[in-house]
């Protein structure tokens, strides 16, 4: 996690938003970051373009007109790696668990400044680089960072980027609570300024997919930290 992100310079960036002008000033301000940034209005041209060539980066709009953002986000990880940040003006709990469980890495609310979205696209770039840890286990759960996979029992989990970072988190340490400024500090982007809460949504995705509530416990007024092995 302590890992540089690749640097902008030939990174495909693929920006699914209706709004021309939102898109096209997306575009614009990526392309000065030294991304290389291309525009799909609906979700049938985002999937297009995706096959066409596929990006590293997928900054996606949930309203689209032809089809719902999530089947586009469903579809997309099926077919590859891409980092998918998804880019939405519905900023309630429920929307966002939605967008995780469907495969988004991360999420931005609207409005948004550039300076965080570059941090985003560094820090969920930077998350899936390769890691030189050792294989963690605890209990039933069992961490591979090498090979970014998780299993509860023998069952392989699939988890995002961001989620695995989290689980990553608090293994390193097994009892200790973690707070959320660690967290973040850790799994998110070290100039990160958005709330801390930001934590505790992730945290619910990553509980229903391990099966099991127990294996992260919440420490009220000061983090996370995993369950007693069992």
């Amino acid at each position: 996690m302590t890992q540089d992100a690749p640097e902008p310079a030939g990174l495909r960036v693929l920006v699914v938003e209706d709004d021309e002008s939102i898109a096209a000033a997306l575009v614009r301000g990526l392309g000065r970051a030294g991304y290389l940034a291309e525009a799909a209005g609906t979700g049938a041209q985002a999937l297009e373009a995706d096959a066409r060539s596929a990006a590293d980066v997928v900054l996606l709009d949930l309203g689209l007109p032809d089809v719902d953002g999530l089947e586009v986000c469903r579809a997309l990880r099926a077919r590859g790696d891409a980092a998918i940040i998804v880019v939405t003006a519905r900023g309630e709990e429920p929307e966002r668990v939605a967008a995780l469980d469907s495969g988004a890495d991360d999420y931005l609310v609207k409005p948004f400044g550039y300076a965080e979205l570059f941090a985003r696209i560094r820090a969920v770039l930077r998350r899936m680089q390769p890691s030189t840890r050792e294989t963690v286990r605890h209990g039933r759960l069992v961490i591979d960072p090498r090979s970014h996979r998780v299993s509860v029992e023998g069952r392989e989990v699939a988890l995002t980027p961001r989620e695995f970072d989290i689980l990553e988190c608090l293994a390193l340490d097994p009892g200790r609570v973690v707070s959320r400024q660690e967290i973040l500090e850790r799994a998110w982007d070290a100039h990160w300024y958005g709330p801390t809460k930001v934590i505790d949504v992730h945290v619910v995705s990553l509980r229903r997919k391990l099966g099991d509530p127990t294996l992260i416990e919440t420490v009220y007024g000061k983090g996370f930290r995993l369950g007693d092995p069992r």
